[in-house]
């Protein structure tokens, strides 16, 4: 039996419609903008398949994200879930995971929880978390997950490096990985990531 992999993509929340309707307005685009992105995360369905199988559920509204639909949408998920999974957010996927595990008990035993880039609260982001803020301590968190990994970038622009520390302090048995020059990681490959979790 393959190990299994559940990989939350990044997205942005507004604190009203208002502000979503001129972020559309104003957002800058290009052609490539309109064609297909290729982003890592994509990267590591091909790069895993032959020993896991990998979850990539298109999260709804990703542009207007809401927590609430999106614990709706990833507890669909859970019935196909074995024991041991690993659990990867990136930016907002982070911090939904973040959430999710501190509120919620995961019917299944977690291996590990993989952090990308994630804000831990919005001091210094550009956006707001809306209702992804985190409202109670990482404690449940951590009693669910043998592991847990913090990989952040000092270049970040979108994600403040110091955010890192802020999940450090609570989850002190993580483990780091540190970049000097991935920014936000929009990148189309992520090699680093890869070896990491084969080795999970």
């Amino acid at each position: 039996m393959k190990k299994q992999i559940v990989i939350i993509h990044g997205g942005t929340t507004f604190d009203n419609y208002e502000e979503y309707i001129n972020f559309l307005k104003n957002s800058k685009v290009n052609a490539e903008k309109f064609k297909t992105s290729k982003h890592w995360q994509n990267f590591l369905d091909k790069e895993l398949e032959e020993i896991f199988e990998v979850f990539t559920p298109r999260m709804p509204n990703r542009n207007n994200a809401r927590y609430q639909e999106w614990r709706i949408w990833f507890e669909k998920i859970i019935p196909f879930i074995n024991d041991d999974v690993i659990l990867l957010g990136y930016s907002l996927g982070g911090i939904f995971l973040a959430k999710y595990l501190s509120e919620n008990i995961f019917p299944k035993k977690i291996k590990a929880v993989l952090l990308v880039a994630t804000p831990f609260n919005s001091v210094g982001l550009k956006e707001s978390l809306g209702d992804f803020t985190l409202s109670t301590p990482l404690k449940d968190f951590s009693l669910q997950t043998k592991k847990t990994y913090l990989i952040f970038s000092k270049d970040d622009s979108d994600v403040p490096f110091e955010q890192l520390d802020k999940y450090k302090k609570i989850l002190s048995n993580s483990e780091i990985m540190n970049f000097i020059d991935k920014g936000h990681f929009y990148q189309d490959s992520f090699p680093e990531i890869v070896e990491l979790i084969k080795n999970i």
